[in-house]
C-alpha cells in the first residue's frame, strides 16, 4: 500500500508545502507572503486561516484531491523540551503551539494547520523532531551557573534524518550506532548521537559552539558582560551581535559561505583567516563530542548547506578524520524528513510519541 501525505513547513514570510506518495515528491510549492499581508495579524496564531486558505487554494489550482491524503505533517514549533520522534498532534500539543510554550515562531503554525486540515479530512496529523528536541544527559546540562543550565536547541529534524539515513544505508539500526552529526547552515550544531538519542549538542541558536555565517557561537563571557553594561548597546543590539550579525557577517559582511570560500581562494587574507577559524572551531566541537562518546565513534556525518563546500569538508576531514570516517549529506530536505517521520509511524516502523 502506498501513502499520500501533505507536508507543511511555515516560515516567517513563506509557507512551503509538499505532496508525497510514500517518499516520492509529487510536487512542492513555496507560497510567499508579503510583509503587508503578515503585518495584518497581531500574532502568529492569527495567521492560521490566511495560511490555510493559501494552501488549499494552491492545491485546488493543481486539481489535487485532498481526499486521497493519508496523513499530514507540519513542522514542529516552540514546544516544551521533548525527546525526538514523530508526535501526534494532540489537544495538549496543539494548545502549547497556540500559546508558544517557548516562544512565538512561524513554525508553530505547522502542527496547528496539520491538525485542522487533518481533522476535517478524518486523517492523522503529526509533527516531527522540532528544534526543541531535548535528549541531553543530566551531566550535560551543567553550565557552571545553576541559573543558566545548558539547553538543547538545534537542527534536530535534519540531524535525526541524516543519522537514520546513514543507519539504513549501512544496514544497521540508528539505536546501535555512535554518530557525530555536524549541521552547517546559518547556524552550526554538532551532536553526539548514542542509543538513538542526541545525548549532547551545542545550543545552536544563541550561545554555544563554533561561530557560523550568522551566529557568534561561544564568546568570552566576561567581556560579553562588560559589553552589556557598557552603556553603548541596548539588549536588542547585543543580542543581534550574537544572533544575526555574528560570525561571517561580523567579520566579512556576508552570511554566504560560498562567497567566503571564493574570497579565500582569491587570496583575500581576512577571508582565509576567518574560513580557517571556522573549520578550526567546528573541528574542536567534533573532538568534544568524540569525548562524550568515549572515543567510540562509528561515523561523522556532515550536512547542511555548507556541506556542499568541498574546501570545508576536506578541512574537517583533515583535522578530525583520525576520529572516525566521514559521510557527507549536503543540504537539508525538510519536507522529505517530515514525510519520512510520518511514514515511519504509518508503516509500523515507529510508534507515534505522546506529548
Amino acid at each position: 500500500m502506498s501513502y499520500k501525505s501533505l507536508i507543511i513547513n511555515p516560515g516567517s514570510t513563506s509557507t512551503k508545502i509538499g505532496v508525497f506518495e510514500d517518499e516520492n515528491l509529487l510536487f512542492e510549492e513555496t507560497l510567499r507572503h508579503t510583509t503587508e499581508e503578515i503585518a495584518r495579524y497581531g500574532s502568529i496564531f492569527e495567521q492560521k486561516d490566511f495560511r490555510k486558505n493559501v494552501i488549499l487554494d494552491i492545491l485546488k489550482e493543481k486539481n489535487f484531491d485532498l481526499k486521497t491524503l493519508n496523513f499530514i505533517v507540519g513542522r514542529g514549533g516552540m514546544l516544551k523540551p521533548i525527546p525526538g520522534g514523530t508526535y501526534s498532534v494532540s489537544n495538549a500539543l496543539l494548545n502549547d503551539l497556540i500559546v508558544g510554550k517557548q516562544g512565538q515562531h512561524a513554525s508553530n503554525l505547522g502542527g496547528i494547520l496539520a491538525k485542522e486540515i487533518g481533522d476535517q479530512l478524518g486523517i492523522p496529523s503529526y509533527i516531527v523532531d522540532p528544534v526543541v528536541v531535548d535528549e541531553l544527559t543530566d551531566i550535560a546540562r551543567y553550565s557552571g551557573v545553576p541559573e543558566l543550565p545548558r539547553r538543547s536547541v538545534f537542527h534536530a529534524l535534519n540531524q535525526k534524518a541524516v543519522a537514520k539515513r546513514y543507519a539504513k544505508e549501512v544496514g544497521k539500526k540508528y539505536e546501535d550506532l555512535n554518530l557525530i552529526v555536524v549541521h552547517m547552515g546559518g547556524g552550526v550544531s554538532v551532536g553526539a548521537h548514542k542509543g538513538g538519542r542526541v545525548i549532547d549538542v551545542n545550543n545552536a541558536l544563541d550561545g554555544e559552539g563554533a561561530f557560523s555565517p550568522e551566529r557568534a557561537g561561544g564568546v568570552p563571557t566576561g567581556d560579553l558582560v562588560k559589553m552589556c553594561f557598557s552603556g553603548k548597546y541596548s539588549e536588542k543590539e547585543v543580542y543581534k551581535k550574537l544572533v544575526g550579525n555574528g560570525g561571517f557577517n561580523a567579520y566579512l559582511n556576508t552570511n554566504d559561505a560560498r562567497i567566503v570560500e571564493a574570497k579565500a581562494k582569491e587570496g583575500d587574507e581576512k577571508a582565509i583567516a576567518v574560513f580557517k577559524a571556522f573549520h578550526y572551531q567546528v573541528a574542536k566541537d567534533i573532538g568534544a563530542m568524540a569525548t562524550v562518546l568515549g572515543g567510540k565513534v562509528d561515523q561523522i556525518i556532515l550536512t547542511g548547506g555548507i556541506a556542499y563546500g568541498k574546501a570545508t569538508c576536506d578541512a574537517l576531514k583533515e583535522k578530525a578524520g583520525w576520529i572516525a570516517p566521514f559521510t557527507v549529506y549536503p543540504g537539508e530536505d525538510e519536507l522529505l524528513a517530515l514525510c519520512q517521520g510520518g511514514l515511519r509511524v504509518l508503516t509500523g516502523e515507529e510508534k507515534a510519541c505522546e506529548y
